[in-house]
């Protein structure tokens, strides 16, 4: 297989150690609290499975659904900008539904990139931010995942060094894995940094909605004349717990969303229509399991940040999205992410998110998932203190906590 371009162009699966090692403990008896992948734990609205059950089985609803979405899902994504950010858009012209919005990023890396293009992308970030540009044959320069003077220190010596010269640049705030958050005035500055330099701006904006300081983060098309350059990519999978119903948002640039919405549809025939209609009863129902949402990842952040810390492992409490982005504690520095990320699922019944699976930048972190209930994150407290106190010398003579029982 690896003869084939794409495949060359995809390194091996860094999460498939910790992976293996997740199997290997839950075989032994291991009851592992799964911190890894950013997977929502809670249901989904109530008002919105309610709409899904209605829905299907009716006339017409098991045909082929609509590659751009059906126009009352895309109404109401316009609906939730306006509301959400003050934002205008053309339903027709400017909104696409797409399958999740890491398919959204996948499909216009196909859209916009030739072979070779030059794509400006953050690291350590979200995989499919460098890869699906790498998949469509473009090449990956890396810029500053955090939203300082740096960053467009860097923006500037790729725009004058790159050959050719970059056609755009990903950003993604609230950041995953890194929790950053971008401000307004951030986004000015990009914006026009990418009128000077004729650069497209693709934004991820998965975790709008989740946030801990009562400061809503922005869209980056509040800022006037961002739609002359910009696309954003949001999810109703963080948003409403719907993760696997594969439901996300492109919006913004005309020229870029009709690009995108000529490659869906050759590749797809939309995501199943009681699904879009589900969706459009979320982004137009009531907002108490949006506000339920996130108060309870703040519950969670602040029992994992308090129960880890008194355990021996200083955790940066993030601002906003699911995760927590945490230096290895000191006496494992030395050890790398996929090593500590598998001593911990070994020995501390806990998993994790090695920070080099997110970019080289990411090594010397792990990212942690609040994907698991209060209890759950104290008993892997509970499990890390025991871990630490014996330190990196001796753990080749621990016997992991399955074999114990």
């Amino acid at each position: 297989m690896d003869e084939f371009y794409r495949i060359q162009r995809l390194p091996p699966y860094v999460f498939e150690t910790v992976n293996r090692a997740k199997a290997a403990a839950r075989n032994q008896g291991a009851d592992i609290v799964d911190l890894g992948m950013g997977n929502p734990d809670l249901p989904a609205p109530a008002h919105v499975i309610e709409k899904l059950k209605e829905t299907i089985g009716r006339p017409r609803t098991d045909r082929y659904s609509a590659s751009k979405g059906i126009p009352g899902l895309r109404r109401a994504q316009a609906g939730y900008y306006a509301r959400r950010f003050g934002v205008k858009l053309n339903p027709e012209t400017q909104i696409v539904a797409t399958l999740g919005s890491k398919e959204g990023f996948a499909n216009v890396a196909q859209a916009i990139t030739a072979p070779g293009d030059v794509i400006l992308a953050p690291n350590p970030s979200y995989p499919i931010h460098a890869f699906g540009f790498l998949m469509a044959g473009g090449v990956i320069r890396s810029v500053p995942s955090e939203p300082t003077p740096q960053f467009f220190t860097a923006l500037e010596r790729a725009v004058l060094h790159s050959i050719p010269k970059p056609i755009a640049v990903v950003v993604c705030y609230p950041s995953n894995p890194t929790a950053y958050v971008a401000s307004l005035d951030f986004y000015r500055d990009l914006v026009a940094f990418a009128k000077k330099h004729s650069l497209i701006v693709l934004s991820d904006l998965a975790y709008a909605e989740v946030y801990f300081d009562n400061n809503p983060p922005p869209s980056m098309l509040q800022v006037p004349g961002a739609l002359d350059v910009t696309v954003e990519f949001t999810s109703m999978s963080k948003t409403f717990s719907m993760p696997g119903w594969r439901m996300g948002f492109a919006v913004g640039n005309e020229r870029i969303i009709a690009a995108l919405a000529r490659v869906k549809s050759y590749l797809d025939y939309g995501a199943f229509t009681p699904v879009q209609v589900a969706a459009t009863a979320a982004l137009n129902g009531p907002e108490e399991c949006i506000r339920e949402m996130r108060d309870t990842y703040r519950r969670r952040r602040d029992v994992l940040v308090e129960s880890f810390g008194r355990a021996g492992w200083d955790i940066p409490p993030p601002r906003a999205s699911m995760f927590a982005w945490a230096p290895l504690p000191a006496p494992f520095q030395s050890v790398g992410s996929v090593e500590f990320s598998t001593l911990l699922v070994e020995k501390a019944e806990l998993a994790v998110s090695p920070g080099i699976a997110f970019g080289e930048y990411g090594e010397g972190f792990v990212r942690l998932a609040l994907v698991e209930n209060e209890q759950r994150i104290r008993q892997a407290a509970r499990n890390l203190r025991r871990f630490l106190e014996t330190g990196p010398e001796k753990l080749h003579n621990v016997v992991p906590l399955a074999k114990r029982r």
